[in-house]
């Protein structure tokens, strides 16, 4: 196998179109990967389900505060699963459920700020690693990368999955 057919060592495929494409898929699939290995490794030291440390970013990551629907929508679950997720995760510190409007049934969910701290310490070298990565690429490529992920991320989301 020459340079040209293996993504892992950092160069790209010499055809375009399918094989940029199956490297892109690649290197989307290790970074995954590498990620939910940390997600993991951080829900076992809390005591947690790594779908609850998704939970945990859908929360952090929301503007204005997610709900419970919302939640269960996003991680396309069923009410139950949610339910007993946002329990696990008040009843560890990390959350908490306000009902804050005029109408007293909807709940709205904050991460606690203890929690917070919690875990920035436990991923901070991830913030790191990508702290590396983005020294080592010019201002431009981090530029096109970031716009691309937010493509990716919009289609991503636009993606219709199957309810539970």
């Amino acid at each position: 196998m020459n340079s040209a057919d293996n993504p892992r060592d950092g160069s790209h495929p010499t055809a375009s179109g399918v094989s940029e494409l199956q490297a892109l898929g690649v290197e989307l699939r290790r970074m995954n990967g590498e990620i939910n290995r940390l997600v993991h490794a951080f829900a076992h030291a809390q005591g947690l389900h790594a779908t609850d440390v998704q939970a945990l970013g859908a929360i952090l990551d929301a503007d204005p505060p997610l709900t419970p629907g919302r939640l269960r929508e996003h991680l396309g679950l069923t009410s139950g699963a949610v339910t007993a997720c946002l329990d696990r995760l008040e009843r560890a510190g990390h959350i908490r459920r306000a009902r804050e409007s005029a109408d007293r049934r909807v709940v709205h969910l904050y991460y606690e700020p203890g929690a917070k701290a919690v875990a920035r310490s436990f991923f901070m070298p991830l913030a790191e690693a990508a702290a590396g990565a983005c020294t080592a690429t010019d201002p431009e490529e981090l530029e096109a990368v970031l716009r691309f992920l937010g493509r990716m991320n919009g289609e991503l989301a636009r993606m219709q999955v199957p309810r539970r």
